[in-house]
């Protein structure tokens, strides 16, 4: 019995991951944008892997607002939490309380049933260039490699489209710019960073700075922020929601043009 209950588990984790080598998008980072990006790209017939570096995807929604479980969602993303499974209170003065914990598996759970393939544990240490200098895949490894600081080489996925939603430090983004010494079509050719709170303007932020900053690659989320200088904006998610779905759409513009060209 316990062979057998090795052998399934070992089997079935590389069958799902010998089909994730060749893929239409990466995700790098499971919080709210990047779960709500990868279940709209596979929702919309289209292979996505999504790497997380925890042990659970979720990013910062789990712990609410300094661990009180309690979120605020503006009234334009209301369509999208509702279609994601989000269950909405209204505050009253405008826009919308969720519960964190069950707004986090709501998105989870919706990325899962969409049939993306995500990866928890896996950290994506590097990206892939083909010849013309276009972000082509990920290079991943296990995180407790990495945390531990060990020499073992990692292994490397294709994508025709690779998202950042690492977060705050943008950590895909400030990697293909510091490594290769290229510049990026952000304001400051760069990621400059973000800057302090400002709930208002960190909710604008975060979709107007989501999209392409170089070929193949994407931002989302706080990552968009990061990558043009934007407003932090606390625990209120409507504008991760919005900057996901914009992510998945304009990713998928990409994808349909590679899929043309081949």
């Amino acid at each position: 019995m316990e062979s057998f209950v090795s052998s399934k588990i070992i089997s079935s984790y590389f069958e799902k991951l010998m089909k994730s080598l060749e893929a239409d998008a990466a995700v790098v980072g499971g919080g709210p944008s990047g779960l709500l990006a990868a279940a709209i790209i596979a929702e919309e017939g289209y292979s996505v892997n999504l790497y997380e570096k925890n042990t659970a995807p979720g990013g910062g929604m789990w712990g609410g607002a300094m661990m009180f479980n309690k979120i605020l969602i503006e009234e334009e993303a209301e369509p999208i939490a509702v279609e994601s499974g989000i269950e909405l209170s209204p505050t009253g003065g405008g826009g919308y309380v969720a519960d964190s914990v069950q707004a986090t598996a709501a998105l989870i759970n919706r990325a899962c049933r969409s049939g993306a393939r995500i990866f928890n544990c896996m950290t994506v240490e590097d990206l892939v260039f083909n010849g013309e200098n276009e972000v082509s895949g990920v290079v991943v490894n296990w995180s407790p490699v990495l945390r531990r600081g060990m020499m073992v080489d990692p292994l490397m996925t294709m994508a025709s489209a690779v998202l950042d939603a690492t977060g705050h430090p943008a950590e895909i983004a400030t990697r293909l710019a510091r490594k290769n010494e290229v510049e990026l079509s952000t304001v400051s050719s760069g990621v400059p960073g973000e800057r302090s709170l400002n709930v208002e303007l960190g909710e604008r932020n975060t979709v107007e700075f989501t999209g392409e900053v170089y070929p193949g690659l994407f931002v989302s989320g706080m990552s968009a922020c990061a990558a043009g200088g934007g407003y932090r904006m606390g625990p209120i998610f409507g504008g991760m929601l919005l900057s996901g779905r914009k992510a998945a759409y304009a990713m998928i513009g990409r994808m349909k043009k590679v899929r043309n060209s081949s």
